[in-house]
This record gives structure tokens, C-alpha cells and sequence, in this order.
């Protein structure tokens, strides 16, 4: 069974939509994409930071869905990552209300002996110096997967490039790629992106998809159309989670494997965004998940007569 380590926060979220609002709930890209991750019972682990204020029952709610907890440190008297946003009307937007680094800020990661051999490493949403420090302590991993944010790219792009050349696979939104690669055409943006280390880009655009490129070679899986979504928080890393969680099982790595990770990722997002928080991800059964692969398979497949 291949070993998968995930970075990431593990935090408390305080979410506000059209659709209502949360006080402090269960959030953090390390907490989606661990759960995400999870649909595929492989040897997982995630590795983060909390306060002594985060209760026994989430950490306990990880342990229930096979995820090894042993690196995350939980530092007494202090408190954990928060971060508050709001929603406009379309979704796509958001305003942050209020970001509380707390026991984030001094974060200095520890990979737990028995997965520094781990052949799947994803790198969630991070600080880069933090990224590579993971990085340093895995002694040959197979496949690197990386996820960053515009954040990185104002305020700390010397280290982040440092990342970028070290990873197999980046995963960024569309906005994200025209910035870090100064090229509108994502197709240009890709080509850049990979100049720059990655075998492998993922651009996410959310509603409208995923597109996968390697070499001169280009994938794109849908987003399945929704009657609803209710909270898009957590939809990029619980897409991530899914993406490396599939390769994991599968262990296979190829570009034909990898369009299959996306549609997996991409289904698992589906779910995500359904109610507030990780409240969907934590009561998603194994029918379901394929139920909706089928709906996936459906909304793609086609046959027609080629001359």
C-alpha cells in the first residue's frame, strides 16, 4: 500500500454565503484534503499545527477516517490558524473578514519517522519556506504535488519558485497560472509553468472545470453541473486531496492515469461544495461517490465516426 503525506492547515473556518452562515467549524487545507484522500483507504498523514483549543472530537473524527495524526503537533496554550470570509452573490468571489496565523505563525514541521519514505507527497496551501522544510525530511518520494496561491506569488516568490522547481505536479486556479506565468492564453501559461520544474499542471477554474497538461499533451474534466452550491470553501484542496489519493491507490503515474485522478478530484469536489464546511466530505459514503462518477462518465462520453 503506497504511503501519501499531506501539509496542510488543520484550522477553524467561519464561513458566511447567500445560503446562511457558521460560527468557528472544522476547515483547513490539510483537513480537506486528508478527508478527500481518504475515499481511497490508503496509508495516509497529515502533517500540521493546532491549539490546545481544538477539540479531541475533530482529531478524533481523522483517526475514524484512517488518517494518521501523529504529526500534528498541538501546542499548549495556543491557539488555532482561524480565518473568516464572506461570499458574493455568484460565489466566485469572496471578501476575508479576518485571518488569525495563532499557532501558524511559528509552524515548523515535523514528518513522522514512518513516513519520511512516503511515495506521495502533497504540499498544501502553505508558506514555501514551510513546503520545502517537508520536502528536505522525505527521502525519495515518487510523486510531489504542490498547491499554492497568489498570496506566495506577491509576497514570497523567490522562495516559491525555490518549490516549484522541486515538484512533479503544481495545482493553482486559472488566475493564479496568468500571474505566475504572465501569460493570459493558459495554454502559454502552462508551457511556462513547466519551464519553470513541473512535469505536470493542473489549472482549476472552478465551475468550469480542470485542465490537466503535460508536454504538448492537454486533458480537460468538466465540473459537474449542480442544482446547488451551497459553499465553495475547501472545493480546490478536497479536489487536490482527490487527485493524489486516486494516484496513490492506483500507484500508477502516467498521463493516461492522471486524467483519471482529475475526473476523481473532480467528483469529490462536486460534493464539497454541497453544504457548509467539511460537513459533506465527513458523511460521504462509498455509493454515492460512485453514483456520481457515472454521472461524470455520462456528461463526457461520446461516440462518433472519424474519416
Amino acid at each position: 500500500m503506497s504511503k501519501l503525506l499531506i501539509v496542510g492547515t488543520v484550522a477553524f473556518d467561519a464561513i458566511e454565503t447567500p445560503f446562511g452562515k457558521t460560527d468557528k467549524i472544522l476547515g483547513g487545507a490539510g483537513t480537506y484534503i486528508g478527508l478527500s484522500a481518504a475515499n481511497f483507504d490508503i496509508d495516509s498523514a497529515v502533517v500540521s499545527v493546532v491549539g490546545d483549543d481544538f477539540p479531541q472530537e475533530y482529531l478524533d473524527l481523522m483517526k475514524n477516517n484512517k488518517i494518521d495524526i501523529e504529526g500534528i503537533e498541538v501546542v499548549k496554550g495556543g491557539k488555532t490558524f482561524f480565518w473568516s470570509g464572506r461570499y458574493h452573490n455568484d460565489l466566485n468571489s469572496r471578501d476575508t473578514l479576518d485571518t488569525q496565523l495563532n499557532v501558524l505563525a511559528d509552524f515548523n514541521p515535523v514528518v513522522p519517522d514512518n513516513y519520511k519514505d512516503s511515495e506521495y507527497v502533497m504540499l498544501g496551501n502553505l508558506h514555501p519556506l514551510v513546503q520545502l522544510s517537508v520536502l528536505e525530511q522525505i527521502e525519495n518520494p515518487k510523486l510531489v504535488v504542490l498547491d499554492t496561491m497568489n498570496f506566495w506569488m506577491d509576497n514570497t516568490p523567490e522562495d516559491l519558485d525555490k518549490v516549484i522547481a522541486k515538484v512533479d505536479v503544481i495545482t493553482i486556479n486559472d488566475e493564479e497560472a496568468r500571474q505566475l506565468s504572465g501569460e493570459y492564453s493558459l495554454v502559454k501559461a502552462a508551457r511556462k509553468i513547466a519551464e519553470m520544474g513541473p512535469k505536470y499542471i493542473v489549472i482549476k477554474k472552478g465551475e468550469h472545470g480542470a485542465l490537466l497538461f503535460h508536454e504538448d499533451q492537454i486533458f480537460h474534466a468538466p465540473a459537474l453541473p449542480l442544482e446547488e452550491v451551497f459553499d465553495p470553501t475547501g472545493a480546490g484542496d478536497t479536489f487536490a486531496g482527490g487527485f493524489i489519493g486516486y494516484l496513490a491507490r492506483t500507484n500508477d503515474i502516467s498521463f493516461e492515469n492522471m486524467k483519471n485522478a482529475v475526473i476523481y478530484g473532480s467528483n469529490l469536489a462536486s460534493f464539497c461544495v454541497e453544504k457548509f464546511g467539511t460537513e459533506r466530505m465527513q458523511k460521504l459514503s462509498r455509493e454515492e461517490v460512485n453514483e456520481r462518477l457515472h454521472d461524470f462518465k455520462k456528461l463526457t462520453h461520446f461516440e462518433t465516426k472519424l474519416d
